[in-house]
């Protein structure tokens, strides 16, 4: 993480606070102070609903309570202003992890359904504010709350408050977005499941993510209670607040720290511009004309649009220094196998996918896996890695019981595996996919140590000078070794290969047949999953066949290759050709 970006947000906060000396008119003080309460509101939705991708319509219900409980604690019970604060962002932060606690355990509610649930909840706790005593229908009013006077006025006061506030959010979303977390939640925000198979504690990342959010928009509600001095339902709880936010995220850049501000600063400014009226409508019309041709012709937003172009004219940041990883260290076992799965057996909706599947790998193995298309072989390795749990059965690695164990955990104990169809996070560059494992998987390493052993894996697979490059700029064989890349970089002490030999040419072929070997010779066992017979029996110590999930076969690759029910279920008559 740079601390110079820090470093410059501090000083740059410092400069502004002069701007009360300056004795301007309370309107643009005021103007001021909307400014970075836009930004702070933007900033905070953007750390949850931007970063891991969850589009939340529930900012307002966060921002809602930190303005009802200031305007209870200090309007009602007398409390000094600034010892509402802390409790508004606590009582948003701790209702929102509530929430997060059990809607994240739902893997079914992403995309529109949780928008859609986040939207009902804001009106849930509207209604329940509006029924209760907390507000009883006719509103708060704070017009005989003591407001601090710094500068000499209230309008500088607040003023200052925001700016600390905007400051302080700014900071934060930047250590996010420098961070491991950050890291953590675009890959949930690009592909939330293969995140969760490469170590991402997901639920937690989330959780984590979503209570920060609230604190901010808490934190902002509290301050706005006693700028506004009478607060209602029907005011505080509409769709303004949401609504805003996304179109300011949205025309900033939501992939950028700083995105959000620029679109808060540029909304606000254009909105408080045109203000009688008339002329209030020109405002609004301004602000949608320009939202439609972000849309249209920046799609990554003002700051998104702006980084992409630098990209592509070579302006790149310089590349850490390649750095080797340690060996796979040997760990003692409790029995000869590395692996150990015994009758595994997985349906969905009534196909029986696994059905009885026994499987043994030793240390330092290559295990070859073939079968016809359906018979179950990616679905065993989806158990293996824990992103399907079995019916029934057990599987051990390294002694231990991976059926009760969440999928990360998989991860965390040395397995990684590439996908039949590549699965790299496409808005993460090169080096970001293959930075990710190092973080999350085995070592749990810094990320200046992450990034260097990034760069000695994407040398191997001869991927380094596309380092800057995103995923959807590389080719099928690329894709393929960039893949391979980000499952070495975990420093696995097994490696699931999915037919990573698929559509390449018959050159591609034989590079990656000597990477695949290389890898066995650092120390890691393979379970090479695979259609292409003479690339299986070359490397393969041992082959295994399924078929309509059941284990048909298991031995020697050439004695297995030569049985008749193999023959039948597979091969044909290409047992020949191979």
């Amino acid at each position: 993480m740079s601390l110079q970006v820090i470093a410059r947000l501090l000083l740059g906060g410092i400069a502004l606070s002069i701007v009360p000396l300056l004795q301007l008119p309370t309107f643009y003080e005021s103007l001021l102070y909307l400014i970075f309460h836009w930004v702070v509101l933007a900033v905070s939705w953007n750390i949850l609903s931007g970063y891991s991708g969850y589009f939340s319509f529930g900012h307002g219900a966060f921002y809602g309570l930190g303005v009802y409980t200031t305007a209870v604690l200090a309007g009602k019970w007398d409390w000094p202003f600034l010892a509402t604060l802390p409790f508004a962002a606590l009582v948003a932060a701790v209702f929102g992890v509530a929430l997060g606690a059990v809607v994240f355990r739902v893997k079914r509610l992403r995309g529109e359904l949780f928008a859609l649930l986040t939207l009902a909840i804001t009106f849930v706790v509207a209604m329940v504010i509006l029924n209760t005593p907390i507000d009883g229908g006719p509103g708060i009013y704070l017009s005989n709350v003591a407001v601090p006077h710094w500068y000499g006025t209230p309008s500088s006061s607040f003023y200052l408050l925001a700016l600390v506030l905007a400051v302080f959010t700014l900071c934060v979303a930047y250590a996010i977005h420098a961070g491991k977390l950050g890291l953590g939640l675009f890959a949930i925000h690009d592909d939330e499941d293969v995140a969760e198979v490469q170590g991402v504690q997901t639920y937690r990342y989330k959780l984590i993510a979503l209570g920060i959010s609230c604190a901010l928009a808490g934190l902002a509600g509290g301050i706005q209670a006693l700028f506004v001095s009478y607060v209602t339902v029907g005011e505080i709880f509409n769709m303004v607040v949401p609504l805003f936010v996304m179109l300011m995220s949205v025309l900033g850049g939501v992939r950028h720290w700083a995105g959000p501000a620029v679109g808060a600063v540029f909304i606000t400014a254009l909105l408080y511009s045109f203000t009688s009226g008339d002329m209030a409508v020109v405002g609004r019309a301004l602000v949608g004309c320009s939202l439609i041709g972000v849309i249209l012709f920046l799609p990554l937003g003002i700051v998104g649009q702006w980084l992409a172009r630098r990209r592509r004219r070579g302006v790149r940041s310089v590349l850490p220094e390649a750095a080797a990883p340690r060996p796979i260290e040997p760990v003692p076992l409790t029995s000869p196998f590395l692996l150990k799965a015994e009758n595994i057996s997985k349906n969905f909706s009534g196909v029986q996918a696994l059905s009885g599947v026994n499987l043994t790998l030793l240390p330092g193995e290559i295990l070859g896996l073939v079968g016809p298309n359906g018979s179950g072989k990616s679905t065993l390795v989806n158990v293996i890695t824990g992103f399907y749990k079995p019916e029934q059965g057990q599987l051990w690695f390294q002694g231990q019981d991976l059926v009760p164990q969440p999928s990360y955990r998989a991860a965390q104990l040395g397995i990684a595996r590439t996908y039949q169809i590549p699965r790299p996070y496409p808005n993460l560059t090169v080096l970001q996919n293959v930075t990710l494992p190092g973080l999350f998987g085995t070592q749990a390493l810094s990320m200046a140590q992450a990034q260097a052993q990034a760069m000695h894996w994407l040398d191997f697979v001869g991927l380094a000078h596309r380092a800057h490059d995103v995923p959807t700029e590389l080719n099928l064989h690329q894709r393929k070794f960039l893949e391979l890349a980000r499952a070495l970089a975990n420093v696995p002490r097994l490696v699931l290969l999915d037919e990573v030999l698929a559509g390449l040419t018959p050159t591609e072929i034989e590079q990656a047949i000597l990477t695949v070997r290389t890898i066995r010779a650092r120390g890691s066992a393979i379970l090479f999953i695979e259609h292409n017979m003479r690339a299986v029996l070359e490397l393969s110590d041992r082959l295994m066949v399924l078929n309509h999930g059941k284990v048909i076969a298991d031995g020697p690759p050439r004695e297995v290759i030569g049985q008749a029910d193999v023959v039948s279920a597979y091969l044909g008559t290409s047992t020949k050709a191979a």
